[in-house]
């Protein structure tokens, strides 16, 4: 895992906020998430007037001032956001979505990014995108997580969800299923091991962690007869790892592994693509998990569900996964500033 960057003072962390999909209930949920106070300095990458439209049409108060990066971190007051101004390409309403903003979208994450990599600020906590808008636009996107990775030329990324005491991480993100055993490498196996126990060590304070790893057929191969994924490269991989310390169980299959009898005595489960741990994340957590990039050169959190271009303006989203995001963004940052 790379070496992270600091802000210029100590005093308090600081995080970017991108909202996603103007459209979507990400401006929303980061204008609820303003109403308190919070004892880092957050500073939102987006349209002002996209904000403060959106703040009437909540009607919940919100105060806008310009950031300034190269003064000492504040902590944030309620009712009161820092700013990075970015224009819209051209005016939103909530619910539609415009492909024309699509090169905003992507501006606010390419702003964020690169004032974390200039240590500007710590973290980067992200709101939700809408993918086939920004594909329509012809940006090829897949997820924030390749995003951030191809930005700062980070060879191999690892996406985790933390959810209290829950954590699930995955070899292969955003893949058609058919590609997904092609992708399944010794190589990409030790990386993201390896990846993923400094993150426990180091972010979660954890000095011996014990993983579970998911087998990818079902039952884990059954001894060949279902699949020899895990006879030819899962388990001489997770044999190579024990050999230089880890403490790793299975493969398992994921029916066995998402059960009480196995996830509490572990620390966290590495699954082998994105469906094998998603809907059970989601329904043990949904509304209040934090999907974390492990391996870049700064912290980044985001919340666990879609852009929800229904709820949009309306007052009805739940701001319960970006409050989350920004707190365990702290807790991080607090953590590696210490």
């Amino acid at each position: 895992m790379q070496r992270r960057n600091k802000t210029k003072d100590a005093g308090f962390p600081r995080l970017l906020i991108t909202p996603g999909e103007p459209a979507g209930i990400g401006p929303d949920i980061v204008i609820a998430a303003a109403q308190k106070n919070w004892q880092a300095e957050l500073i939102v990458v987006a349209d002002p007037i996209l904000l403060q439209q959106r703040a009437q049409q909540l009607q919940l108060p919100l105060t806008l001032s310009e950031a300034n990066l190269d003064q000492p971190a504040k902590p944030h007051q309620a009712g009161k956001l820092k700013i990075i101004p970015v224009t819209l390409n051209t005016v939103c309403e909530p619910g539609q979505l415009n492909p024309e903003n699509s090169a905003y979208v992507l501006r606010t994450l390419e702003i964020a990014a690169e004032n974390c990599l200039q240590a500007k600020a710590q973290a980067i906590v992200t709101g939700p995108v809408q993918k086939n808008a920004l594909n329509a636009a012809n940006i090829r996107f897949t997820g924030h997580t390749e995003f951030f990775a191809d930005y700062c030329r980070v060879k191999q990324t690892v996406m985790l969800f933390v959810a209290d005491k829950l954590r699930v991480a995955l070899l292969t993100t955003h893949l058609p299923l058919s590609e997904v055993p092609r992708a399944i490498t010794q190589e990409r196996l030790v990386q993201t091991l390896e990846i993923l126990q400094q993150a426990l060590q180091n972010w979660f304070g954890i000095a011996h962690p014990s993983v579970i790893v998911c087998g990818l057929n079902p039952h884990a191969g059954e001894a060949g007869y279902l699949g020899r994924e895990e006879i030819e490269i899962i388990e001489p991989t997770l044999d190579r790892c024990r050999q230089a310390g880890m403490n790793l169980v299975g493969p398992l299959g994921a029916d066995t592994v998402f059960t009480a009898n196995f996830l509490p005595k572990h620390d966290a489960v590495l699954a082998m693509y994105h469906d094998q741990a998603l809907p059970v994340v989601k329904q043990m957590s949904f509304g209040h998990a934090v999907n974390v990039t492990l391996g870049l050169p700064f912290i980044r959190t985001s919340v666990d569900h879609g852009t929800a271009l229904d709820m949009a303006g309306t007052g009805g989203a739940d701001a319960g996964s970006m409050e989350a995001a920004i707190e365990l963004g702290l807790r991080l940052c607090n953590r590696t500033s210490s």
